[in-house]
């Protein structure tokens, strides 16, 4: 963790709180300025790495914070936070030295990641992060001992440099942005800026403002002229998260902006030449959504030029209990509590359970278990599998196991024996395989023993 304190600077007593629990929770130590004049008397006195401070305030504004930080000391990091209306100040922000800015409305995840990606660009605080990247060719978030996995990540580093287009797909939860971000890390641009739309979030008759941006007096509401992501990711990389939730008007649009790296902002009179790198995310199929007529499909063709596919974490088994072993570790550090033991049982159900949410449900579910147990040890009753749990064996089979020639008794005698085998034994899985009891299959199976005898 970070040595030395974040400054949260806002005049905003809701605002300045929530930030401050934010970066509690992940863990940072904060400390708060009540307005710009407090915060420079504050770093005056004080050592900080990074020095959060909002853009509008009364008196001393955020821009002056900004400049006094870098005379006083150019290493710290200064992140500013703005509104849509003042994106142009964010951006000459940039120019006056801040490491990044954050633009409201914004989420813990957001915040998180500025932060994170502030203290990685020097290492400061960061030195469990780096020897991660270093030693698992991999970034903290990504977290893996599968061999695929890996593999994959060795073929995003080298393909990362390129310019081309990214279409990166997965199920829900598999870290579809987690990769996307690794890529942009590992690329030439990696010193320019991420900028992530999703499409899902942003109603379709405001994602094209949003992605291209307007004029004043583009449309009623227009007060100002406002840079759209595509704008705010030149020279970097733009995520498109859930593309497949795009209009299918906007996705022409989109298709002209990567054919000819160029955009009109709404209401504008001139084209603006843009150069960014393209990567989208989907957990749909696109193919059955071209199909469809729901998809475009040279926008498909466009997109899908390096074409990643994120396997589930049912898929691989391995890195459920590393994953498992890191969340336990994180939630037990940020409660304060003792890091739980997990039991033999809870183990057995977490290798067994189907992972419909993939990893961000077993982050979720160990998150609870944590909350849950204080530091004691981790139960199956602690992790409330029951829904995917029925849903497992409901999906599962009876073995085939053929029928000629057989008595009843010895059908049901080899059925049983075979469902046993085919789960290592273990009664209660096999019981709700065959819609049974456990008490019933324990009297079955003694009655097998006698009959042998």
């Amino acid at each position: 963790m970070n040595k030395s304190p974040v400054l949260v600077v806002d005049d905003d007593p809701s605002m300045r709180m929530a930030l401050s629990e934010s970066l509690l929770s992940c863990g940072y130590e904060v400390e708060t300025a009540v307005d710009g004049a407090d915060a420079l008397k504050k770093f005056s006195k004080g050592k900080y790495d990074v020095v959060i401070t909002d853009m509008r305030m009364p008196k001393v504004g955020g821009m002056e914070v900004l400049r006094s930080v870098k005379k006083i000391s150019p290493e710290v990091h200064v992140i500013v936070i703005t509104a849509y209306g003042t994106v142009n100040t964010a951006v000459s922000a940039m120019k006056e030295g801040a490491s990044d800015f954050i633009m409201k409305p914004f989420s813990l995840e957001d915040l998180e990641s500025v932060v994170k990606n502030v203290f990685a660009s020097n290492g400061e605080g960061q030195g469990e992060l780096r020897a991660k990247e270093e030693t698992q060719s991999s970034f903290k978030e990504i977290i893996t001992c599968d061999k695929k996995m890996n593999s994959l990540l060795e073929l995003l580093k080298c393909v990362s440099k390129s310019k081309s287009s990214v279409l990166i797909q997965g199920e829900s939860g598999t870290g579809k942005e987690l990769f996307a971000r690794y890529i942009h890390r590992h690329s030439n641009r990696s010193h320019m800026p991420f900028i992530a739309v999703n499409c899902a979030a942003v109603p379709h008759t405001l994602l094209e403002s949003e992605m291209f941006g307007y004029e004043k007096g583009a449309f009623t509401g227009a007060l100002q002229r406002r840079l759209g992501k595509f704008e705010l990711a030149d020279g970097g990389t733009l995520l498109l998260d859930e593309i497949s939730e795009m209009d299918m008007q906007l996705q022409a649009k989109l298709l002209r902006a990567i054919q000819e790296g160029e955009i009109d902002r709404l209401g504008g009179r001139e084209t603006i030449p843009v150069n960014v790198r393209i990567i989208a995310t989907t957990n749909s199929d696109l193919k059955k959504d071209i199909a469809e007529k729901k998809f475009r499909e040279d926008l498909y063709y466009r997109l899908n030029v390096i074409p990643v596919t994120i396997p589930p974490l049912r898929n691989r088994m391995s890195d459920i209990l590393l994953l498992g072993d890191y969340f336990l570790k994180k939630y037990s550090g940020l409660t304060g509590s003792t890091c739980p033991v997990v039991s033999e049982g809870a183990m057995t159900l977490l290798k067994n359970y189907t992972w419909p949410g993939n990893v961000r449900e077993l982050e979720n579910i160990i998150e609870r278990a944590v909350l849950l147990v204080n530091g004691g040890e981790i139960r199956e009753e602690h992790l409330h599998l029951e829904t995917g749990e029925k849903k497992f064996f409901e999906d599962a089979a009876p073995p085939d196991v053929s029928f000629k020639g057989s008595t009843l008794w010895e059908v049901e005698k080899n059925l049983i024996f075979e469902t046993l085998r085919e789960v290592d034994g273990n009664k209660t899985k096999a019981s709700k395989i065959l819609g049974i009891s456990v008490r019933t299959m324990r009297n079955k199976l003694n009655e097998y023993k006698t009959s042998d005898l």
